[in-house]
């Protein structure tokens, strides 16, 4: 009867420790207590990096929970965290959930980040977005192309500088810069002796410049002067000026009168151009007169007078003459 009886007290025993060693382990690995009250939240995040069920949940670095279950979504394009809650923990609404990683190397959990704390208290089986974690791997990958383009830049860079140095900083260029050098050292240098010649010229004839800017400062005295003469002309003279202008106007005026008149046929001058009748008449006068003076020229007037005797009558005088010929 002892045997049997001392199975059981070894078996109770046993059941005991291993209910302690349960207990201990859940809460030195960061799972829930067994007589915490819990609520379920829902996380959906594109990826939970290296993230495992019995993470910690922290709220202000406080763990206010754990998860519980981690897997594929419906759509096998994201991940379901199930996360168990305490009770007398609240989360709000619009509270970001993280996953973060404790050091450079440390084990993952689910960070929850408070903010207004405006929105509603999240309740049992909330479905909440979750910020995917720093992935090492996709940084590295993107630094590796980095990498790859400044190693590119670099070796552009230094096939530039192997161009520069083969085509600007070749020997002939240095030694066309070094000519160009030696020439402004030159030009310098007869820019100064230039410079200490117009100060010797300046220096010895001091008294010379002094007199011509005497004599512009006069010049431009006497132009002052004969200004406000030709001032004073105008001003005391205005009165005739502007009736000599008027006259002048007027004159202007009556010579177009006169062309005006002429081109339409009034006066003597108008009577003549329009008139054929009178300026072929006109015209006859001025080609006898000029045969008459052409006689008088070649015979001269004594020479027509005594050249024949005296005529007995009228009629034999006007026939000394030579008749004009009419055009």
């Amino acid at each position: 009867m002892q045997k049997p009886r001392l199975e059981i007290k070894v078996g109770i025993f046993v059941f005991i420790g291993l209910a302690l060693l349960a207990t201990l382990l859940l809460q030195f690995s960061k799972g829930t207590s067994l007589w915490r009250g819990t609520y379920n939240l829902y996380l959906h995040a594109a990826n939970v990096g290296g993230i495992k069920p019995r993470a910690g949940v922290l709220l202000a670095g406080v763990q206010v929970g754990s998860v519980s279950k981690i897997q594929l979504a419906p759509d096998d394009k994201s991940v379901t965290i199930l996360l168990k809650i305490y009770r007398d923990f609240p989360i709000y609404g619009d509270a970001r959930f993280v996953i973060e990683q404790s050091g450079f190397l440390g084990d993952q959990y689910i960070s929850i980040v408070p903010t207004d704390n405006q929105l509603p208290i999240l309740t049992n089986n909330a479905i909440v977005e979750c910020q995917a974690p720093f992935n090492l791997q996709e940084v590295a990958r993107g630094a590796a192309g980095f990498i790859q383009r400044i190693d590119e830049t670099a070796k552009k860079l230094d096939a530039s500088v192997t161009d520069l140095r083969s085509q600007v900083l070749n020997a002939e260029t240095l030694a066309n810069f070094g000519t160009s050098i030696t020439n402004l050292k030159l030009f310098t240098e007869q820019a100064i002796a230039t410079v200490k010649d117009i100060n010797t010229i300046v220096n010895t004839n001091g008294a010379q410049v002094s007199m011509a800017v005497s004599n512009a400062v006069l010049f431009s005295t006497d132009l002052i002067q004969l200004s406000d003469s030709a001032k004073a002309i105008l001003a005391t003279n205005s009165v005739n000026i502007n009736q000599a202008t008027r006259d002048l106007a007027d004159t202007t005026a009556t010579f177009k009168q006169i062309a005006a008149d002429v081109q339409a046929g009034k006066g003597l001058a108008g009577n003549l151009l329009q008139n054929p009748v009178l300026a072929t008449n006109v015209q006859d006068i001025a080609a006898n007169l000029a045969m008459t003076s052409s006689n008088l020229n070649r015979l001269g007037l004594w020479g027509i007078l005594w050249s024949h005797p005296p005529p007995d009558n009228a009629a034999n005088s006007t026939n000394s003459f030579p008749t004009p010929t009419r055009r």
